[in-house]
C-alpha cells in the first residue's frame, strides 16, 4: 500500500482561505492531510467534506489536525514538557505505522532554536518505544538544516535584527539532532541538489516543512515533493509538502 501523506501548514486556521486549502487539496488527491495552525475544529470538518476525505480530527487551540480518505484506528495528541505546540499521533487501519505531526515553535534566532531542539528531545524521548518500528514524523520544523542559507536580506526587518542579535545566522541544531538520532530528512534523501522552498509562497527562499523517516526505513520513502499550484499562494503561506510512504 502506497500513502500519500501531504503535510500543510495553513496558516492561522485557514480562515476565509477554505475554496483555495480545498482546491490545493483536491489537486494532489492525498489519502491523508497533516495540517498545522489547524486551529479551526470546524473549518477542518467543512474541509474533510469538501476534498471527499471523510476522516478528520482538530481541536481548537491544536495546532495539528488531521483529514484522510484511509480509516484512523487510533490518533492522540501529546504534549511534550515545555512545547509550545501539541504533536498528534496517527495510525492508520489496519497497522501499527505511526505518523507523528508536529509543529515547532518559530522565531529565527538562537533563542528559537534551543527552544525547538528542547521540543525535539522532549518528543523523541516520548516515541522511544517506537524506534523500532516504521513511524514518521511530519510537519513545519520552523528551521533550516546545516549547510542550507539563509538570505537574511529577504526577511522582514524585525527578524533581520532577531538574527543579527543572534551572531549573523541561525543556529542549526535541531535538523542535526534528527540527523543524529538516526534519521533521514525524506526530502534532502530524494533530491540532495534541489532547494525545496516551502516558505513564503509569495517569495520561496526557506525550506521549513520536513518529512522524517528512521534510517533503516528509507526504502519506504517512495517519493516526496513540495507542491507549487497557483491555487497556492492564496491558501496560505507554506506550499504544502507531499510525500509517498510504502506502508507494505
Amino acid at each position: 500500500m502506497i500513502l500519500k501523506l501531504l503535510s500543510y501548514n495553513i496558516r492561522f486556521g485557514g480562515l476565509k482561505r477554505e475554496r483555495e486549502l480545498a482546491e490545493v487539496i483536491r489537486g494532489v488527491s492525498p489519502d491523508l492531510v497533516v495540517f498545522q495552525e489547524a486551529i479551526d475544529a470546524e473549518l477542518i470538518s467543512r474541509l474533510a467534506v469538501d476534498t471527499g476525505l471523510p476522516f478528520w480530527a482538530a481541536r481548537g487551540r491544536h495546532s495539528i489536525g488531521y483529514i484522510s480518505r484511509v480509516e484512523i484506528a487510533h490518533h492522540e495528541w501529546h504534549y511534550p514538557a515545555g512545547a509550545k505546540h501539541s504533536f498528534l499521533e496517527i495510525v492508520v487501519a489496519g497497522g501499527e505505522t505511526r505518523i507523528f505531526g508536529l509543529h515547532l515553535s518559530s522565531m529565527f534566532s538562537k533563542w528559537g532554536e534551543r527552544r525547538r531542539v528542547r521540543e525535539i528531545r522532549s518528543l523523541l524521548k516520548s516515541i522511544e518505544r517506537y524506534q523500532s518500528g516504521f513511524h514518521v514524523l511530519v510537519g513545519d520544523f520552523n528551521t533550516l538544516a546545516v549547510g542550507e542559507v539563509l538570505d537574511v536580506r529577504r526577511m522582514p526587518a524585525w527578524i533581520r535584527g532577531l538574527v543579527w542579535i543572534s551572531g549573523r545566522d541561525i543556529q542549526r541544531e535541531t535538523i542535526q539532532l534528527m540527523r543524529d538520532s538516526g534519521y533521514v530528512d525524506g526530502y534532502r534523501h530524494l533530491h540532495p541538489s534541489d532547494k525545496g522552498y516551502t516558505f513564503p509562497v509569495w517569495d520561496p527562499h526557506l525550506r521549513l516543512d520536513y518529512v522524517f523517516v528512521p534510517g533503516s526505513f528509507t526504502d519506504r520513502l517512495v517519493h516526496c515533493e513540495v507542491i507549487q499550484p497557483d491555487a497556492a499562494a492564496k491558501a496560505s503561506d507554506h506550499f504544502p509538502l507531499l510525500a509517498h510512504l510504502d506502508f507494505g
